[in-house]
């Protein structure tokens, strides 16, 4: 074991600084450098962290810091060129924000890079570490609602990479992460809307079908208000169990009517940063590892596929005689880009904007 494990940030917005305090709150790792070629945000959260090796360049600290964990967190494009870039320096370990990429290609070539640099590779879904999700997952796996039939969820604003991917990974932690047997959904996308320079849709609906018998229902930017709280319903044979960050409720024969319960944890990010170390150390298997992430991305790719093509899109081959040739999702760049690009989703609506342009500094808007 190291004395002080020494932690480099790359991308100094505002994700940054939740993983610097959990990183702060460990006493065996140390925060050595941070990378951003904004000297604004640079200098910014530097000076806010203590931290006195700064880099423009990510490469650059890569190269010169010796680091054993590395956190990207830069906007969504950057995830797979930086987590490659850190895994080919050979940490010990990389955490990448959420979502894992921007697309299967991107993603396949992170697990590559960190595969063949024995790199211990994880992604960011934080909320896997909140006692109320743990709880709801207990209590689904110990059977308080009976077998489960259906998972629903509403998702925010920021579309399905962004927000979709907390739902969807929500959905999969709490069922006890099965594997995705197939996806039917569609999208609607008639302004050129984006989220951090990603294109995005205005809403979308999907119904997902996991390999335990569960359907997942999410529906993206439909239903609004939601609650402000991540989370979802499960309905199952005895019952039905809401979960959110900050609690649950029940309701079964046994409670007699709801039974609600608030649930206090440890900072999630301070126990994904600990769970880091622990799987760096092999005491644990890391429950945000990059597998869980590229799920996540997986099944909103099949969203866009099947609204590209039409058809409902298969993730896992059945084995039957009767179905020789399964749907699989063989399209690695985005679906969402290819229909807009094609013109078989046009812009109706011209005047491209960013529905997270509020981050940008100085005088840029867009």
């Amino acid at each position: 074991m190291a004395d002080k494990y020494r932690v480099g940030i790359i991308g100094c917005g505002s994700i940054a600084h939740a993983h610097a305090k959990g990183y702060k709150a460990l006493d065996n790792v140390e925060l050595t450098a941070v990378s951003d070629p904004v000297p604004e945000a640079l200098n910014q959260f530097g000076e806010k962290y203590d931290v006195v090796k700064r880099y423009a360049d990510a490469r650059e600290m890569l190269d010169k810091e010796g680091l054993d964990i590395v956190s990207v967190c830069t906007w969504h494009k950057l995830h797979a060129p930086m987590t490659v870039a850190a895994c080919a320096r050979k940490p010990k370990a990389v955490l990448c924000e959420k979502p894992m990429a921007t697309n299967m290609m991107e993603c396949d070539n992170m697990m590559l890079a960190a595969q063949r640099n024995n790199v211990k590779l994880a992604v960011g879904h934080q909320r896997r570490f909140t006692a109320a999700w743990n709880e709801g997952k207990r209590l689904l796996a110990d059977g308080a609602i009976g077998e489960v039939k259906l998972a629903f969820c509403t998702s925010g604003n920021q579309g399905l990479l962004n927000d979709g991917s907390h739902y969807l990974d929500f959905m999969r932690y709490l069922l006890g992460d099965p594997k995705t047997v197939g996806v039917m959904g569609n999208v609607q996308r008639k302004t050129d809307r984006y989220e951090r320079g990603i294109r995005i849709e205005e809403c979308a609906e999907a119904v997902i079908q996991f390999d335990n018998s569960v359907l997942g229902l999410l529906l993206q930017e439909i239903l609004w208000p939601r609650s402000p709280r991540l989370g979802g319903v499960f309905l199952g044979s005895d019952g039905a169990l809401e979960v959110d960050e900050a609690q649950v409720r029940l309701l079964s024969p046994k409670t007699g009517g709801w039974m609600t319960r608030e649930v206090k944890g440890e900072d999630p990010f301070t126990a994904q940063a600990r769970e880091l170390v622990d799987w760096g150390e092999g005491r644990v298997e890391h429950r945000g590892q990059a597998k869980n992430g590229r799920a996540a991305v997986e099944i909103i790719m099949a969203i866009y596929e099947s609204a590209r093509m039409h058809e409902y899109v298969r993730l896992q081959p059945t084995g039957s005689p009767q179905d020789p040739s399964p749907r699989l999702v063989h399209t690695r760049l985005s679906p969402l880009d290819l229909m807009v690009e094609s013109g078989q989703l046009p812009v109706e609506r011209p005047g491209r904007y960013d529905v997270r342009a509020f981050l940008l500094r100085g005088e840029e808007t867009g």
